[in-house]
């Protein structure tokens, strides 16, 4: 089974953790991964890799990095 990536997200869609987990054990275990989970893709070309501080789109399903300090 291939490894699979989880973004843990805040009440503001912010992420504040990365997991290496397979869904069924992520599922399996509530009291482990609390909060909202959702996937993120290492090598996928249409999607963005989640990161800490990254903030997550339900619309897109996509993650965006949050602006550098010299941009607005």
């Amino acid at each position: 089974m291939l490894s699979q990536y989880f973004a843990q997200i805040d009440d503001n869609n912010v992420v504040t953790d990365i997991a290496v987990v397979h869904k069924a054990f992520l599922e399996a275990n509530p009291d482990r991964y609390t909060g909202i989970w959702v996937e993120t893709f290492f090598n996928r070309n249409d999607k963005t890799y989640a990161g800490i501080g990254w903030t997550y789109s339900y619309e897109t399903q996509d993650f965006t990095a949050p602006p550098k300090p010299d941009e607005p």
